[in-house]
């Protein structure tokens, strides 16, 4: 399927009602009451979805749309693991956020819901608008290319930056426009005080994360247009990413101190897509070997980051 052949219409269509559904029994039912998404749920969750997607890019894609081979089930399972895996730096700002805002974890289910929602929106005009200028100026592939070693270079020296929500220029125009209420009022995002309608602070916890997600995007959407540029394989590996975002945040953020070296595995990741960019005139990486490189970075950085972690715990222990 080259980059400029288009998916009809109703495949788009399909996918995004399929998706929609999903969100709808998942706020609907699955979680109409707020509650404590345990770890057991969330990996359950997380499980769930890894199946979807694989089952999505390696079984139902190839029957079903035309054009798809062997070729972009490959793709789509190389864009999905990126986008996975520069997820989960995203999943520990999400979690200093609520932390910040101490939002009790019975509510934070819902933000990432209403969150997730926004990035479907946002994400699909950042794919339409990359592929867009990918397809009519060829040197924007170097370009992107760059700016991912940049990225990476100034993700692994840059250490821990603090959070400042004040200094969030959204956070900021949303005070400026809007009056907001001191108190949360349980998982509302607007609340009545004295008459008066007003955002509560868990509107401003959601603002942040859309903005955050909004950040790591211009990272994570130039790494996968490395592997293909077909918007449909970029779009759907993307959304298979985002959703299942909110169950590996449950099931990670409570386990931040395992993933040591996560950050210098992502940052290499990022530099190796990069560097596929640059040479793509003078040698074409293979995506399969695409594949093998990025899972064995990222294997490698969980793999010493929990043996740093157990190496830790024995020396806390022993003194």
């Amino acid at each position: 399927m080259p980059p400029d052949v288009a998916i009809p219409a109703f495949y788009w269509m399909a996918f995004i009602g399929a998706v929609l559904v999903f969100l709808a029994l998942d706020l609907g039912v699955f979680h109409r009451k707020a509650h404590e998404v345990t770890v057991k749920e969330a990996g359950c969750w997380t499980a769930l979805w890894t199946t979807l997607a694989l089952i999505f890019g390696s079984f139902l894609a190839p029957r079903v749309i035309p054009g798809w081979d062997r070729v972009e089930t490959v793709e789509f399972i190389t864009g999905y693991l990126i986008e996975l895996s520069l997820s989960m730096d995203n999943v520990f700002v999400i979690a200093l956020i609520f932390t910040y805002f101490g939002v009790a974890k019975s509510y934070q289910h819902r933000v990432l819901f209403w969150g997730i929602i926004g990035a479907l929106a946002l994400r699909g005009l950042m794919i339409w608008l990359g592929a867009a200028l990918i397809s009519r100026f060829e040197w924007m592939l170097y370009a992107l290319g760059a700016f991912l070693i940049f990225t990476g270079i100034k993700m692994v020296l840059a250490g821990d930056e603090e959070l400042e929500p004040e200094k969030n220029p959204v956070v900021r125009l949303a005070r400026r426009l809007f009056p907001i209420s001191q108190n949360y009022d349980g998982s509302r995002f607007t609340t009545a005080v004295s008459g008066k309608r007003m955002l509560t602070p868990l509107a401003l916890v959601l603002i942040m994360v859309e903005t955050t997600d909004l950040i790591f995007a211009v990272d994570s959407i130039p790494a996968i247009f490395a592997i293909t540029q077909k918007p449909f394989i970029v779009f759907t590996s993307n959304i298979f990413a985002i959703m299942g975002l909110r169950s590996l945040y449950f099931v990670l953020a409570g386990a931040i101190g395992y993933f040591k070296y996560l950050k210098a595995g992502l940052s290499l990741v990022l530099c190796f897509i990069g560097l596929k960019m640059l040479i793509a005139h003078f040698y074409k990486i293979p995506t399969l070997l695409s594949l093998v490189v990025v899972g064995g970075i990222i294997g490698c950085a969980v793999g010493l980051s929990w043996l740093a972690a157990r190496r830790d715990a024995r020396s806390t222990q022993n003194s």
